[in-house]
């Protein structure tokens, strides 16, 4: 297997959510994975739907590819992970970073969900630790523990690609927050400094993008140019600083809109919780706890 080659990376951008999806494949073989694809919420409704979802489908069976592997970073707290309804669909398993069973007892409490709700990571059919591989055709995948945006969280490298999730954002936007329960500045500084170690031509895919100033989305840059130009890193700043930087930036920041939501559904790997005795299901949302 040639560890340098380059997949084909598709990018699909969630406007509501300023998220990032991906579909990654190896050109060889047109074996494929997706990474954090979104089931679409509405905060306001209360309502789901799979109009992200679909349009992956669609480009993955355009290309004719062969989905392997449903992968996600993180239980993310902006969006539902969409990768139970993926798998209806593909049939190919899910996986995401073993550290998942830290943010599941994390947020068990918070829900107060009881004992009977499994903190085992058995959502998924893939635990991955750090440094587990995986293959993708003629290509690895590579799993790289990245926590302190949450104390869970993975990026994918992938040949020259590495898809980062809520570490890195784009340059002009610097790095992701680390305040949610159980991230950590510190520990993100020290994930972002193991990322910006892969090699200078790396192709770095981010998680989100707000888009400042008005230009339009971006996900696409490299090591070189996020350890030279990203807002809150380049000079090399020490840790010390960078905490200090992320600590302020992170006190003036309000929880995602749908962040009380996500995370009781991603917890559960991406599905609804139980339906009441009139076929509903019903989130929790705790008051005055944040």
């Amino acid at each position: 297997m040639d560890e340098a080659a380059g997949p084909v990376v598709r990018a699909f951008y969630s406007a509501a959510t300023g998220s990032w999806q991906y579909v990654v494949h190896d050109p060889a073989t047109k074996q494929a994975a997706t990474i954090d694809v979104v089931w679409n919420y509405d905060p306001v409704h209360g309502r789901t739907s799979t109009e992200s979802a679909d349009e992956v489908l669609a480009y993955v069976e355009a290309e004719g590819l062969d989905v392997v592997w449903l992968l996600d970073t993180h239980p993310h707290a902006d969006h539902f992970i969409a990768a139970p309804y993926l798998q209806s669909k593909l049939g190919a398993p899910r996986g995401i970073g073993a550290m998942v069973t830290g943010v599941q007892e994390l947020w068990r409490a918070i829900y107060d969900l009881g004992d009977d709700f499994p903190i085992d990571g058995s959502q998924w059919d893939r635990l991955f630790a750090d440094g587990d591989g995986f293959a993708l055709g003629e290509l690895t995948g590579r799993v790289l523990f990245t926590p302190g945006h949450t104390l869970a969280s993975i990026s994918y490298v992938i040949g020259d690609a590495a898809f980062v999730a809520d570490t890195l954002m784009m340059p002009d936007s610097g790095t992701s927050r680390a305040d949610f329960p159980g991230g950590d500045a510190g520990r993100l500084y020290d994930s972002i400094q193991r990322l910006l170690r892969l090699p200078d031509d790396t192709r770095v895919f981010v998680g989100h993008d707000y888009a400042p100033n008005g230009r339009e989305p971006r996900c696409e840059s490299t090591v070189k140019v996020q350890r030279e130009s990203n807002l809150h890193l380049e000079g090399g700043v020490s840790k010390a600083d960078y905490v200090r930087l992320r600590t302020a930036r992170d006190a003036t920041l309000t929880l995602p809109e749908r962040m009380l939501a996500a995370l009781q559904v991603n917890i559960r790997g991406g599905r609804k919780p139980p339906p009441h005795r009139n076929g509903t299901s019903y989130l929790r949302i705790p008051l005055d706890r944040f």
